[in-house]
């Protein structure tokens, strides 16, 4: 679920779909939006890839999630990048506590760890070429469709970046 560099993908998971209900204060309850079940079933990400000294393209990542019965989240994604042969994507991920998510992903370099800050789903990972990538997957108003943003960084510089929408099928 998130943008390409260096001929790498790293696109990543999150958000809204069925909302569940947590306490924020005793007088009030607020619906939070559940991230594992967003990507439960058929999703569809289209984004824009801009990498630096190159041209940006469109990319297409179809998703197949299913939950297993530990409670984590498997998803297996066909990444169509314009002008590339079609890849395939792994990615299993396990809710870590109310606000953190953990797991791993094909591409990633060890794991990939998920924070929802402020209403939206911040992902960190390392991949291959000592790339850095940081995406922020924001749930929108309709339950069904979601923003994400991507930034990817080698020695502290931003060498790409994606900006796409991920909507459930």
């Amino acid at each position: 679920m998130l943008g390409t560099i260096a001929g790498k993908t790293c696109r990543m998971m999150a958000l809204a779909g069925v909302a569940c209900t947590t306490s924020l204060s005793a007088e009030r309850e607020v619906a939070r939006p559940d991230p594992m079940r967003f990507f439960e079933g058929r999703t569809e990400m289209v984004s824009t890839v801009k990498v630096v000294m190159s041209r940006p393209y469109r990319s297409r990542t179809l998703g197949q999630g299913r939950l297993l019965n530990d409670g984590s989240l498997a998803l297996v994604q066909q990444v169509q990048d314009e002008g590339k042969p079609t890849t395939s994507r792994l990615w299993k991920i396990k809710k870590i506590d109310q606000d953190s998510f953990a797991g791993t992903m094909s591409e990633a370099v060890g794991p990939v760890n998920v924070q929802e800050v402020g209403g939206s789903y911040r992902f960190n990972f390392r991949m291959k070429g000592n790339l850095a990538v940081e995406q922020w997957v924001t749930p929108m108003a309709d339950g069904r469709t979601a923003k994400s943003t991507a930034s990817v960084k080698k020695f502290g510089m931003r060498v790409a970046t994606s900006e796409g929408f991920i909507r459930r099928l």
